[in-house]
């Protein structure tokens, strides 16, 4: 019966422990790019040098639109920089992650980090 109590007690701990580690997760989350296609995008930059306006619609096989606002969120926050041009008489938008942008998607990606660390470490106890 303590042997009982003691693991019901151990486990309710780290269930609340996993529990603040996924409140305070939640709460410092960039929800500019945790949205899907933002995520998308900013991750498609983090890999490459530059991208254009098509390459990111073909890759994220999206439609213009949601290319644009997406991006346009992006660039507002400083997550990204766009730069129009002409490649011959044929317009050309392209985008590039800035430090920020970064430094923005290693902050998000070290905290999805430490919620599967407190979720595997909760699944490990049991």
């Amino acid at each position: 019966m303590a042997k009982n109590l003691a693991l019901k007690n151990n486990e309710t701990r780290h269930a609340l422990r996993v529990e603040k580690a996924a409140g305070d997760v939640s709460t410092e989350l960039d929800k500019v790019i945790h949205e899907r296609m933002r995520l998308g995008i900013i991750s498609a930059l983090a890999a490459n040098e530059k991208m254009s306006f098509n390459d990111l619609k073909r890759l994220l096989d999206t439609t213009d639109g949601n290319v644009s606002v997406h991006a346009r969120k992006l660039e507002e926050a400083g997550y990204l920089t766009c730069k129009k041009s002409f490649a011959g008489r044929m317009p050309l938008t392209e985008y590039a992650i800035t430090k920020d942008g970064r430094k923005a998607l290693e902050r998000y990606l070290d905290h999805m980090e430490a919620l599967i660390k407190a979720m595997k470490g909760q699944n490990r106890e049991r």
